[in-house]
């Protein structure tokens, strides 16, 4: 049999001193932790453009997509995998502001996500990724 896999995005921004946004998810999985904004693809959207509409409910911020970072998979809670491609995105307008199902949305440095409750695997993430610039 094989595994469901549901695809899913994850949007990285940062801001101009290295910092990195992240909401504080409402819902499972992994509610009350900070990840980055992201969600579901819809049926016949691109990953690309599931990252910028995301962003916009989750953050209240229009982003354009620089580059994809990476693709990672995440367990499903009702079995399966969470095939997320991870895209880097620059701000293009719009005004910081929790919404969707975000708790909230904060600006972190790379101390602060070592002291608050983060999606398992994602600090590794970035720091792989070199995102995390410590001043």
């Amino acid at each position: 049999m094989s595994q469901r896999r549901v695809a899913a995005v994850g949007a990285l921004l940062r801001d101009a001193r290295g910092r990195v946004l992240l909401v504080l998810r409402g819902n499972e999985p992994d509610r009350g932790t900070w990840s980055l904004p992201g969600g579901r693809v819809e049926a016949g959207e691109e990953p690309a453009d599931a990252v910028v509409r995301e962003m916009l409910e989750e953050t209240g911020l229009h982003v354009e997509v620089r580059r994809r970072l990476a693709q990672v998979e995440r367990p499903h809670p009702e079995g399966g995998v969470y095939v997320i491609d991870d895209f880097e995105v620059v701000q293009a307008g719009g005004s910081l502001l929790a919404g969707d199902d975000a708790a909230a949305v904060r600006w972190f440095t790379a101390d602060e996500v070592d002291v608050e409750p983060m999606t398992p695997g994602l600090v590794e993430h970035l720091r792989t990724w070199g995102v995390l610039s410590r001043d």
